[in-house]
């Protein structure tokens, strides 16, 4: 008799259908994780009004969760050893909901702040889950299917989060967007008392043997994130020499990173990220990928709507209406990709995807406060439907055909590396523009957009669009040495 909400259990008593009620139960969560994530971007202006602070201490809104949420997925596989997918998943979607919560009635900035962090460390653990489950849960023949049901589902929450967003912002205020996740998170923790098992991946009982978490890599990883975005701030706020010590203090802390993890190794201990994960060349190029293509998805992300408020002079709502048809085609894009990011070459996928990107970011440069609206939409359509060549193919073509003791650890590393970039992305973005702003003798706070504001918007997008024609180096040696177009 199998053990009650054990794999095997949830398995005889719901048969095939199990593993798809088990994707969308996850799904919902992640689309809650991934919107609190994206959605706060609208409310930034309106809360720097609010609280009477600058765009630079305003944009830790969206660092600060992004460092938190950034951390915490290398713990994913130690949580659900320890604890299995129930306990771990629920308690994500726990803290997200009372972080919601708590950050939508918060009268002090700092306060907001803390329930950002603490969003930000629930949403972390969650994401590699969905991933570990398509690559365990579902045969070869079936990991496209559940990759594109699932990766449409994810999309549509950053598409639709930020036209919801915008216009909630407008009704109400910025308070809004912390409560939307709120009903997400009720759905997926009733969805998950009856559909995720009790146990650890693989279906074995979670506890086993107690494993140890790799606090020294922890405390390493942790450290080293903090000092490299906290640098990249100080860079931002003009404090050269305060920013490079920040960031040499987080190469030191990669460095020492690398070498403790090789000793966890050595020693038979259980190391946060195995360094044999790399030695899988698709994956090693795979994760360069995500780590650059992280910078241009959540720079842009960052970039656009401030550039259509501040740049273009435009109201939240409307820029939220401006970016839904985008979103809704990239929806669409990865449900058709991904049904055949399975059976097609990896390395053609993302590197189509990455040259629709870096067009949609160069063709920027010939917006002017006289284009058409329609204009701007084609081009965050041609960006979005390259980020859906991307997106499903990138996670499973990397992990494809790894040792699947690795596959937990591989998902988590590459959703590390993807928003350890796209955490930079936001910095390097932010950084740039006031840098080309001073450059060109204008500044956000002047309430009037011009032509020279403009010129210095320009300039990130093409540094945008430089950054995905790098990736185009690394994406094209996702390809296995054996691999034939079938």
């Amino acid at each position: 008799m199998a053990e009650r909400g054990s794999l095997a259990d949830l398995q005889s008593r719901y048969g095939t259908r199990h593993r798809w009620l088990m994707l969308t139960t996850v799904m919902i969560g992640s689309m809650a994780a991934i919107m609190s994530s994206t959605i706060m971007n609208v409310g930034i202006p309106d809360m720097s009004l609010q609280f009477g602070i600058g765009q630079e201490s305003a944009q830790w809104v969206s660092s600060s969760f992004m460092v938190a949420m950034t951390v915490s997925m290398l713990t994913t596989p130690w949580l659900l050893a320890r604890f299995g997918y129930r306990t771990t998943y629920m308690g994500c979607m726990w803290v997200l909901f009372t972080a919601g919560v708590a950050g939508g009635l918060s009268t002090d900035y700092n306060l907001v702040l803390a329930a950002r962090v603490i969003e930000g460390l629930a949403a972390g653990v969650v994401q590699p889950i969905p991933a570990i489950i398509i690559l365990r849960a579902f045969d070869t023949s079936e990991q496209g299917r559940a990759n594109s049901f699932f990766g449409m589902g994810v999309v549509l929450a950053p598409a639709l989060g930020p036209s919801i967003g915008g216009l909630l912002v407008d009704w109400m205020s910025w308070r809004a967007l912390f409560f939307m996740v709120v009903p997400f998170c009720m759905v997926s923790m009733w969805m998950a008392m009856r559909y995720v098992p009790t146990t650890a991946p693989g279906g074995v009982s979670a506890n086993h043997g107690r494993p140890s978490l790799d606090l020294g890599g922890l405390a390493l990883a942790t450290v080293g994130t903090l000092c490299l975005l906290n640098g990249l701030v100080m860079l931002h706020s003009g404090n050269v020499t305060a920013s490079l010590s920040l960031i040499g203090a987080a190469v030191l802390c990669t460095v020492g990173f690398v070498a403790w993890q090789r000793v966890q190794t050595q020693n038979d201990g259980k190391p946060l990220m195995n360094l044999a994960l790399f030695t899988h060349r698709p994956f090693a190029m795979g994760t360069t990928v995500a780590f650059i293509y992280g910078i241009a998805m959540f720079g842009s992300t960052y970039l656009l709507p401030l550039y259509l408020q501040l740049g273009l002079g435009l109201s939240p709502s409307y820029v939220g209406t401006l970016l839904l048809p985008s979103g809704l085609l990239l929806a669409f894009t990865i449900a058709i990709v991904g049904r055949y990011s399975s059976t097609h070459p990896t390395h053609l996928m993302v590197s189509f995807g990455l040259v629709l990107l870096a067009l949609s970011f160069a063709l920027m440069l010939t917006v002017n406060l006289q284009t058409g609206l329609w204009v701007l939409v084609a081009f965050a359509i041609l960006g979005r439907v390259g980020l859906g060549f991307i997106l499903p193919s990138l996670n499973i073509g990397a992990m494809r055909g790894m040792d699947s003791n690795l596959i937990p650890q591989g998902a988590s590393v590459i959703n590390f590396l993807r928003m350890l970039g796209g955490a930079a992305g936001v910095s390097l973005c932010g950084i740039l523009l006031e840098w080309r702003l001073a450059v060109h003798g204008d500044s956000l706070t002047n309430p009037k957009t011009s032509a020279m504001r403009l010129a210095a918007f320009d300039e990130v997008f093409l540094m945008l669009a430089l950054v995905c024609m790098l990736a185009l180096l690394a994406a094209w040696r996702i390809r296995q040495p054996h691999q034939h177009t079938h």
